[in-house]
C-alpha cells in the first residue's frame, strides 16, 4: 500500500488558516510568523494560497518538487504554489474548465515571481514536442521583454512591475499550450520623466547604456554616462545584484526567440534612445514685441540628434515645441507656448512615445504567440496587477489602482461565496447565508456613470471654462457629500470627523482595506493625458518605420476633432472587460505578502504584515470559509487516514468508503452536530474536532508502533536462533569434508613424488643417448664441409689468375691504339680547330635536344602545364619560349574542333563561373555536369504535349522545381519552363500553367552562399506579375537555371543584365507581407537533405547540412 503524506503531517503552525484555533488577527499573524521562521512561505486559506516573500533563494522550486506535486490532490502535500498551479491545470485539462489565477499584493511582495513560478510549472508538466516546446519558450521569454520595458527599481522592490498584466494561455484538448494573449493595464508612464528619490526609471534605459556595444551606441547617438540624461536618476542608477549589461543580452535574445526581426529590434532601441534625447532638450524664455513670452530651445544639438534618429525634420519638431494649434470646425488658432508649457509638451511627448511603444510591444508579442488554429481553446488566465496602495501622498494613480483592487475584492468575495454554495449544494449540505461586508457601495461611489467620482472627473475635464483640481473637489463635495464612505473638510460627514488634520485639497474614501487620503492635485491633468495635436502631426511626418504606427491621429488626412477618451474612462472600460473575463473562468487566488520593508531575509515586521492582511481581506476570507464547515475531505482519504481509530474499520474495511466513515464517526465520542455527511465528502464544522481526530490518530500510531516493534523483535530473535542452528550444521559438514580432502591430498602428493622421480630417471637416460647420436652426426658434417671448402678456394685462385692476365693484354692494346691515333691526327691540327670543335659540339647538343623533344612532348590538352626539363643551362631562353609557342599552337588546334553548339555551352559555363565562382558552395560540384537544358524532353514527351502547345516560343530550359509554401516551408512540385521572353510555372500532374512571368518583369534573383538549391525570383514592384508576390523555388539544377536566366534576361530586357543577389538572408514578398528567408548550417538530418521550416509569421529558416 502506498503511504501518502498529508497537509496535517509534520505541520509547522497551521498549514490552512481555516483550521486556526482560536481565530484572531494576532493568532493569524503569529501563525504566519512561525511558518516564515521555518522557511514555510506558503499557507492556505481553503483553496487560496498566501505567499510570503523570503527575499532569498529556497530549495523548494526544483524539478524534483515539480514531480512531487504533479497530479497530486491539493491538500495531499504541504502548502505550495505548485499545488494551486497543478489543481488549476488539471481542472482545465481534465474537466474542460477555463481557469484564471489572480495574483495580488503590494509592490515587493513577489507577484511577478509568483506568476513566473506558475507559468514555469505549467510549462514543465504539459506535453512535449518541437512545436509545443517552441510555444512554451515563446510564452516564457515574453516575460524578460515586458519586464525590461515595464519594470523599475523602487524603494520597495528592485524589480517592481509598473503595469498590470493579464495573460491568457490557450491550450488544446490534450492540455498542450497553443499560444497566448497578453493585456496590459495602466503603465506608470509618469516615471519616464520623473522618479521619486531612491528609485530608477524603467530598466531598459540602463540596460541599453550598460549592455549595448560601442557601435550600437554610436548609431543611437548615446553615451554610457548616466549623468548626461535628465530623465535618469543618479542616486540609484546602479542596483546591487542587478547586472544591466547581462540583462540587456537576455532581453535581445528573448526578443529574437519571441519573433522580433532585426530591423524591429533596432527600431525599438531607436525610440528608447529618442526618449532619452528628448529629456535633454531644454527651453529658454524669449520676449515678443507684444510683451508675451514664448519658448526657444537652448541647445539644438540634442534636438538634431533626436530628429535624425526618428527621421523628422528639425524645423517641424522645433515649431511643435513653440506653438500650439487649436482647431475648431471652421477655423484654426495658433498660440505660442511659454517655457512651462514647452516643458509640459516635451514631457507629454516622452510619456506618450514610451507608453505607445510599450503597447506596440505587447501587440507585437501577441502577434507572435497567438494560437495559429481557430478551433475552440481551453484558457488559463494569469493576472499580475498592482496591490492596494496606501502612501503618504496618494494621487490619481493610487486612486484608480485602489479602484481596480475594490473590483477584484468584490469578485473575489462573490466567487468564493459562489464556490462554497455550489459545493454545499453539490454535496447535499444545507446552505446558510453568510454575513460579510459587501464593497459594492464603494465600487458604485467610484464608477457610477452619473454620480461616480470617475464620471464627475470626466465631466469636469470636458466642461468648458476654467477647470482646476479645486473645482473638481467642489463638485465632489456637492454630489458625494452624504455618501457614508466619502469624507472631506467640506462634506456633510465632516462634522463627525475627529481628525481635523484633513487638508482642504484632499478627500478620503473608506475602502474595504481601510481609509485612504487622496490629494486632488494633478487629478484633472492626469485624467486628460493630453498630447498637443501639433506634436502628433510632427511625429506622423517622421520617416521612421514605427513612429507612424504609434501616432495614427497625426495623419492630416484623418483629422478627428473629437476629444480623445480620458485615462479614467479607458481604465474603467478595461477593468470592466477584465471583470467580465474573470467571471467566465474558475478563479484561483494567490495573495502575496512582503514580511519587511528592508528587502532582507529572516525579518518579520508584525505591523507591516498586519497592514497587508487587513487590506487583502484575509481575515474576511477565513471567516467566509469557516462560516459553514471549516474542513471537508473525501471519504476514501478520510477513511484511509483515521481507520485505526475504530476496531470495525481496522485494518481493512470491505464495504463502501462512506459507510466506513459513518461507522468510524459513530464509534468516536464526537457530537453529531460537529459533522455532516455529503455525497462524496465528510464536512467537519469546528477545527477542534479535526485536531481531536489527529490527536487520537497520533496515540493510535504510537500503540501500533509499539506492537509492530514487539512482533518484529520476536521475529528477529527466532530468525537469529534458526540461523545459528542452520549455520552449526553447515559448519560441521564443511569441516568433515575439509578433513577428508586434506587426507586425500597427502596420499595423492606422495604418489605424485614417487612417479616424478621414476619418470625423471627414464627421461635423463634417453636424453644421454640422443645427445651422443647427435654429436656423431655433427662431426661427419663438419669434416665434409671443411674438405669442400678447401676444394672451392683452390679453384677460385686459378680463375682469378687467368682473369688478371687477360685484362693486362686489353689495357696494353688500348694504350697502343691511342698512341697511333694521336700521331696520325697531329698532322691535321690547325690554329682554329678549337672553335670548330666547340661549334660542332653545340650543334650536336641542340640537335640532340630537339630530337629528344619529339619523344617527350606533353599532351595536346590545353590544361596540361607539364614541359620536359632543360638538359643544359645555356638553353634557358629557348626553354622559356618554346612552352608558350607550343601552348598557343595546341589551343588553336583545340578550338578548331569546336562546333557552334559546343561553343555556346562553354560560354554558359564561363558565365556561370563569373557569377558563382568563390561565391556559392554548390558551384564546384556543377562544373563537371553538362548543361542539358531540356531535362523533361518536353517537345517529344506526349505527357507534356498540351503544355508544349501552350508555349509559343522555343523552350530553352525545362525542369521540375519545388515551389516553397510560406505557411509551412514545404515544397510543391512545379514544371519550370524558360523561353526567350518569359518564365512559366505549370502543374506537374496536369500540365496546367499556374504562372507566366515576362522576363522584363524580373527585378533580380536571390540565392544563398550554401550548397542548397533555393532561389527567389524577385519581381518589379508595380508590374502585373507582382500581384501574387515573388516566387521562392528550389531545384537540383540551380546553377544552370540562374545562368540561363541571366543570359536570356539581358537579351529580353535590352538593358543591363539581370541582378543575381548572393546572400544567406534575403526578403521575399508574399502578396502583402515580406518574409525573411534565412539560411543556416545544421547537423545532417533526414539523409543530409535541406530542410525549410517556418519559425514565425515573418521568418523561414532553411537548414543546410554541413559538408565535410
Amino acid at each position: 500500500m502506498e503511504v501518502k503524506t498529508s497537509l496535517l503531517d509534520n505541520m509547522i503552525g497551521v498549514g490552512d488558516m481555516v483550521l486556526l484555533e482560536p481565530l484572531s488577527e494576532d493568532s493569524f499573524i503569529e501563525n504566519l510568523r512561525k511558518r516564515f521562521d521555518h522557511n514555510e512561505i506558503y499557507t492556505y486559506i481553503g483553496s487560496v494560497v498566501i505567499s510570503m516573500n523570503p527575499y532569498r533563494s529556497l530549495p523548494i522550486f526544483t524539478p524534483e518538487k515539480v514531480e512531487e506535486y504533479r497530479n497530486r490532490n491539493f491538500y495531499e502535500l504541504s502548502p505550495h504554489i505548485y499545488a494551486l498551479a497543478d489543481e488549476a491545470y488539471r481542472s482545465l485539462r481534465d474537466q474542460d474548465k477555463d481557469q484564471c489565477i489572480l495574483i495580488t499584493g503590494e509592490s515587493g511582495a513577489g507577484k511577478t515571481e509568483a506568476s513566473k513560478l506558475v507559468m514555469s510549472y505549467v510549462a514543465a508538466v504539459c506535453g512535449k514536442g518541437q512545436e509545443v516546446n517552441k510555444v512554451k519558450e515563446q510564452l516564457l521569454q515574453s516575460n524578460p521583454v515586458l519586464e525590461a520595458f515595464g519594470n523599475a527599481k523602487t524603494v520597495r522592490n528592485d524589480n517592481s512591475s509598473r503595469f498590470g498584466k493579464y495573460m491568457d494561455i490557450e491550450f488544446d484538448f490534450k492540455g498542450d499550450p497553443l499560444g497566448g494573449v497578453i493585456s496590459n493595464y495602466l503603465l506608470e508612464k509618469s516615471r519616464v520623466v520623473k522618479q521619486p528619490r531612491g528609485e530608477r526609471n524603467f530598466h531598459i534605459f540602463y540596460q541599453l547604456l550598460s549592455g549595448a556595444s560601442d557601435d550600437t551606441l554610436k548609431k543611437l547617438k548615446l553615451d554610457r554616462d548616466y549623468s548626461k540624461y535628465n530623465y535618469l536618476s543618479l542616486d540609484s542608477a546602479v542596483v546591487n545584484g542587478l547586472d544591466d549589461a547581462a540583462n540587456f543580452r537576455t532581453v535581445k535574445n528573448a526578443m529574437q526567440i519571441v519573433g522580433f526581426m532585426e530591423d524591429e529590434v533596432q527600431s525599438v532601441l531607436e525610440l528608447v534612445a529618442a526618449v532619452l534625447k528628448l529629456g535633454d532638450i531644454e527651453f529658454k524664455p524669449e520676449s515678443r514685441c507684444n510683451g508675451s513670452d514664448e519658448s526657444r530651445i537652448k541647445d539644438k544639438n540634442d534636438l538634431k540628434e533626436m530628429c535624425e534618429l526618428l527621421g523628422i525634420e528639425q524645423s517641424v519638431l522645433e515649431r511643435a515645441f513653440s506653438y500650439r494649434t487649436v482647431e475648431a470646425r471652421l477655423e484654426k488658432v495658433s498660440t505660442t507656448l511659454n517655457v512651462a508649457q514647452a516643458y509640459y509638451a516635451r514631457d507629454a511627448l516622452a510619456k506618450n512615445l514610451y507608453s505607445r511603444l510599450f503597447s506596440w510591444l505587447v501587440t507585437r508579442i501577441n502577434e507572435s504567440i497567438k494560437a495559429q488554429t481557430k478551433a475552440r481553446h481551453k484558457v488559463m488566465g494569469v493576472l499580475d496587477i498592482y496591490g492596494f496602495e496606501i502612501f503618504e501622498d496618494n494621487s490619481f494613480e493610487q486612486f484608480i489602482i485602489n479602484y481596480c483592487n475594490e473590483k477584484l475584492q468584490q469578485i473575489f468575495i462573490e466567487l468564493t461565496l459562489r464556490e462554497e454554495q455550489e459545493e454545499y449544494v453539490r454535496e447535499g449540505i444545507e446552505w446558510t447565508n453568510i454575513e460579510y461586508f459587501n464593497n459594492a457601495i464603494i465600487c458604485d461611489l467610484i464608477e457610477n456613470h452619473q454620480n461616480g467620482i470617475l464620471a464627475m472627473l470626466d465631466e469636469e475635464c470636458l466642461r468648458p471654462g476654467t477647470v482646476t483640481d479645486e473645482t473638481f473637489l467642489d463638485k465632489l463635495n456637492t454630489i458625494c457629500a452624504e455618501h457614508q464612505h466619502f469624507e472631506s473638510r467640506l462634506s456633510k460627514n465632516s462634522k463627525f470627523l475627529t481628525d481635523h488634520s484633513l487638508p482642504h485639497n484632499c478627500f478620503r474614501i473608506q475602502h474595504y482595506a481601510g481609509k485612504v487620503l487622496y490629494r486632488v492635485e494633478g487629478f484633472v491633468d492626469k485624467n486628460n493625458d493630453l498630447l498637443y495635436r501639433d506634436l502628433s502631426q510632427a511625429m506622423y511626418k517622421a520617416n521612421h518605420s514605427l513612429i507612424k504606427q504609434l501616432f495614427p491621429e497625426g495623419n492630416p488626412g484623418k483629422v478627428n476633432l473629437k476629444r480623445p477618451p480620458t485615462a479614467g474612462f479607458q481604465f474603467r472600460a478595461s477593468v470592466g472587460t477584465l471583470m467580465k473575463n474573470l467571471q467566465t473562468k474558475n478563479p484561483n487566488y494567490i495573495r502575496c505578502i512582503k514580511p519587511n520593508d528592508k528587502k532582507a531575509s529572516h525579518i518579520f515586521t508584525d505591523s507591516l504584515v498586519c497592514h497587508q492582511v487587513r487590506y487583502l481581506g484575509l481575515m474576511e476570507n477565513v471567516r467566509v470559509r469557516r462560516a459553514g464547515y471549516a474542513f471537508r475531505q473525501a471519504y476514501e482519504p478520510c477513511l484511509e487516514r483515521y481507520k485505526m481509530l475504530c476496531k470495525r474499520t481496522w485494518p481493512h474495511w470491505r464495504g463502501p468508503a462512506r459507510e466506513g466513515v459513518e461507522v468510524l464517526m459513530a464509534d468516536l465520542p464526537v457530537p453529531a452536530e460537529e459533522f455532516s455527511f455529503g455525497r462524496s465528502k465528510i464536512f467537519i464544522r469546528n477545527p477542534r474536532t479535526l485536531f481531536f481526530l489527529e490527536e487520537r490518530r497520533r496515540q493510535c500510531l504510537q500503540d501500533l508502533a509499539t506492537l509492530i516493534q514487539k512482533i518484529y523483535r520476536g521475529w528477529k530473535c527466532r530468525s537469529h536462533f534458526l540461523l545459528l542452528k542452520k549455520s552449526q550444521i553447515v559448519v560441521a559438514a564443511w569441516y568433515r569434508r575439509y578433513a577428508q580432502e586434506k587426507k586425500y591430498q597427502k596420499i595423492k602428493s606422495a604418489t605424485t613424488v614417487v612417479q616424478s622421480y621414476t619418470r625423471g630417471w627414464q627421461a635423463r637416460k634417453l636424453l644421454r643417448e640422443l645427445k651422443y647420436q647427435k654429436r656423431c652426426e655433427e662431426a661427419v658434417t663438419t669434416i665434409s664441409a671443411f674438405w669442400h671448402g678447401t676444394q672451392a678456394r683452390r679453384e677460385l685462385r686459378t680463375l682469378k689468375e687467368e682473369a688478371r692476365r687477360k685484362h693486362a693484354v686489353a689495357v696494353i692494346w688500348a694504350y697502343w691504339q691511342g698512341l697511333k691515333v694521336r700521331r696520325e691526327y697531329r698532322k691535321f691540327f690547325r690554329a682554329n680547330a678549337g672553335k670548330k670543335i666547340y661549334d660542332f659540339t653545340i650543334q650536336r647538343i641542340m640537335q640532340k635536344y630537339f630530337l629528344g623533344l619529339k619523344s617527350t612532348m606533353p599532351s595536346m590538352s590545353p590544361i596540361d602545364k607539364s614541359w620536359p626539363a632543360r638538359p643544359y643551362r645555356f638553353l634557358d631562353g629557348v626553354h622559356r619560349e618554346l612552352p608558350r609557342i607550343f601552348h598557343l599552337w595546341r589551343c588553336k588546334k583545340y578550338r578548331s574542333q569546336f562546333t557552334e553548339e559546343k561553343k555556346a555551352v562553354y560560354e554558359e559555363k564561363l558565365e556561370a563561373s563569373e557569377i558563382f565562382k568563390d561565391k556559392k558552395a554548390l558551384y564546384p560540384s556543377s562544373v563537371s555536369q553538362p548543361f542539358k537544358g531540356d531535362y523533361l524532353e518536353i517537345s517529344t514527351n506526349p505527357k507534356y504535349q498540351k503544355l508544349n502547345s501552350a508555349v509559343d516560343e522555343k523552350v530553352l530550359l525545362a525542369d521540375v522545381v519545388n515551389k516553397i509554401n510560406r505557411a509551412n516551408g514545404k515544397g510543391t512540385a512545379r514544371i519550370f519552363l524558360l523561353t526567350k521572353k518569359s518564365v512559366v510555372l505549370a502543374d506537374q500532374k496536369t500540365g496546367q500553367v499556374k504562372a507566366s512571368v515576362p522576363l522584363p518583369d524580373l527585378a533580380s534573383v536571390s540565392v544563398s552562399t550554401q550548397s542548397d538549391g533555393f532561389f527567389a525570383l524577385r519581381l518589379k514592384e508595380g508590374s502585373a506579375s507582382a500581384v501574387k508576390g515573388d516566387f521562392l523555388l528550389s531545384s537540383e539544377h540551380l546553377i544552370e537555371i540562374i545562368t540561363k536566366l541571366h543570359r536570356t534576361g539581358a537579351t529580353a530586357a535590352d538593358s543591363k543584365q539581370l541582378n543575381v543577389d548572393i546572400s544567406d538572408e534575403f526578403l521575399v514578398q508574399f502578396k502583402h507581407d515580406k518574409v525573411c528567408v534565412k539560411f543556416i548550417q545544421g547537423a545532417p538530418k533526414n539523409g543530409n537533405s535541406v530542410s525549410c521550416k517556418r519559425k514565425n509569421n515573418r521568418l523561414l529558416e532553411v537548414s543546410v547540412p554541413t559538408t565535410a
